[in-house]
This record gives C-alpha cells, sequence and structure tokens, in this order.
C-alpha cells in the first residue's frame, strides 16, 4: 500500500544540447556569461572581475573556463588587438542565462498571465504548423535523439527553440522593453 501517490505535471522544461549543459554547470563560468553578456572583455579583465566578485582564480584557470564557454559555442571572440608582440582577444557572450526563481506564491499572481500566454501561444502554435510545417518536419527528421531520453520530443524542441530565439531578438533589438514601456 502506497503512503502517498500524486500526479507530478512537467512544470519546468530546460533546452539546451549536452556540450551547453556542461559548460553550464560550473558557478565561474555562469559568472564568465553574465560578465561577458553586457560587454566584451580580455582575460586578464575576466580574472579582475572575478576577483572582485569573490572568485580568486589564477588566469591559467580563467582561460580554461573561457575556453570551455568558446567550445560550447556560448562565447564568440569579439575583437582582436596587437598587443605588445602577441595578439589581444576580446571575448563576448552570444548567450544569456537566467537564473533566478520565482518568489513564493508568486504562481498563483502569474495564473492569469500564463492563461494569457497559453491563449497567444496557442494561436502563435497553429500559424506555425499551418505555415511551417513542412521546415519543421525537415528540421526534426534531421535531429539526433536526445542520449538521455526514450521518448523523442523533436517538433515541441524546435518550436520552444524558434519562440526563444525570437524572444532572444527582441530583447536585443529594444522591442521587448519597448513593448513593456508602452503598454503600462
Amino acid at each position: 500500500m502506497s503512503l502517498l501517490e500524486t500526479e507530478v505535471p512537467v512544470r519546468n522544461v530546460v533546452t539546451t544540447d549536452p556540450e551547453k549543459a556542461k559548460a553550464l554547470d560550473n558557478d565561474v563560468r555562469v559568472k564568465i556569461l553574465d560578465m561577458l553578456a553586457d560587454q566584451e572583455m580580455a582575460i586578464g579583465e575576466i580574472h579582475e572581475e572575478l576577483a572582485r566578485r569573490g572568485e580568486k582564480k589564477v588566469e591559467t584557470t580563467v582561460r580554461h573556463h573561457v575556453n570551455i564557454l568558446k567550445d560550447a559555442g556560448l562565447v564568440e571572440i569579439a575583437r582582436l588587438e596587437d598587443a605588445s608582440g602577441g595578439t589581444l582577444k576580446y571575448y563576448k557572450s552570444n548567450t544569456r542565462v537566467f537564473a533566478y526563481d520565482l518568489p513564493a506564491g508568486s504562481d498563483d499572481e502569474l495564473n492569469e498571465v500564463q492563461e494569457t500566454a497559453r491563449e497567444g501561444i496557442t494561436t502563435l502554435l497553429k500559424q506555425l504548423f499551418r505555415d511551417h510545417d513542412e521546415a519543421i518536419e525537415t528540421v526534426a527528421r534531421e535531429m539526433q535523439p536526445c542520449e538521455y531520453c526514450e521518448t523523442q520530443h523533436y517538433e515541441e524542441f524546435i518550436v520552444r527553440e524558434v519562440v526563444n530565439r525570437a524572444l532572444t531578438d527582441m530583447s536585443e533589438d529594444g522591442t521587448f522593453e519597448t513593448i513593456a514601456e508602452h503598454s503600462r
């Protein structure tokens, strides 16, 4: 006889590839991404900023962390400069990490917001599949299986990725902030 039996719905979905997930599995690397999201920096500058944030690391360790992020495709070389017989590389993040917890009790406050979002997303999904079903299916057929999952959700992943990229574009070009300000 069970002492407890309850439905446990999926409440969160994390979409990323395994290489990016491994790169993000380190507090220092997440701090580096945060720093590089707003400005390009050289290894020495990253080292100094990490120290200011309480992370005492030697510069070779900082370089190692940046290389892991670069190899995972989360950081890119933004600029090269001549520097006393060598080349100084400046790095910039192409990825923004949101690592927040919603406040306790905010579910009740956001239920109506979620329902409004659901209605709008239902309309969007219908339009995406009506107008772009062939492209979504073509990409889904080319995807490699998730090494951790028995059940594959290719189309859902693709749509989540497309919506996430659209939101990111809107954030980067100022559309998100403009809409938020003008809607208040």
